[in-house]
């Protein structure tokens, strides 16, 4: 395995306990904590696959991201009473996580043949949709709807990622760049407080 396919995969562990931890709040049992995890994890690219048309859909086809997925369950309560202690690990593998979603789903949407913009559109559904899936499935005004930079730093993200296509960077180098740039991104909002102007009317 690549790093960044072991990245991916600690990215979707990290997806799929934010659902879990959800799932918690919510009072749900372990199946429906399954689901939510399940469905926070690999919900925005199934949404692309299907967008894009793909006969594919990443997950059915490998079983490395159910057991991945699945085993975020007794994780997340053997160490839920740590779960503020490792806040910030969680962030920062949640941001690398959009970051490599970003990145794959604008990679294999430009392999679908779509223009760099819907590319970019398709790489943010990757790494968004899965929280939008939780969040409603949890009965809450989805996070990056309301509060933080998150799509927007995927976005920024995908353009990077595009521009060093466009220029001809070395893919690895690439893949750091745009992971750095999302990150950077990110940090900055939370600890300057950042986030989009409210809607007004």
């Amino acid at each position: 395995m690549t790093i960044i396919s072991i990245l991916d995969l600690i990215g979707t562990f990290v997806f799929a306990i934010s659902g879990i931890r959800m799932a918690a709040k919510k009072d749900l049992d372990i199946f429906g904590a399954a689901v939510i995890g399940f469905a926070t994890a690999i919900g925005g690219g199934t949404v692309r696959d299907i967008l894009i048309g793909s006969e594919s859909i990443t997950w059915i086809g490998d079983m490395t991201y159910p057991i991945v997925i699945l085993s975020a369950i007794p994780f997340t309560y053997v160490i839920r009473n740590r779960l503020d202690d490792i806040n910030k690990p969680l962030f920062l593998f949640d941001t690398i996580g959009i970051a490599l979603f970003t990145i794959s789903g604008m990679e294999k949407a430009l392999a679908f043949g779509l223009n760099p913009f819907m590319a970019g559109i398709m790489g943010m559904t990757s790494a968004v949709v899965g929280g939008i899936i939780r969040d409603i499935l949890c009965r809450e005004v989805p996070l990056i709807f309301r509060k933080e930079i998150y799509a927007t730093a995927c976005l920024m993200g995908a353009l990077i990622f595009y521009l060093g296509i466009y220029f001809e960077i070395a893919t690895n180098l690439n893949y750091v760049i745009t992971t750095g740039v999302v990150i950077g991104i990110r940090v900055a909002a939370i600890k300057l407080d950042l986030s989009l102007p409210k809607m007004k009317v």
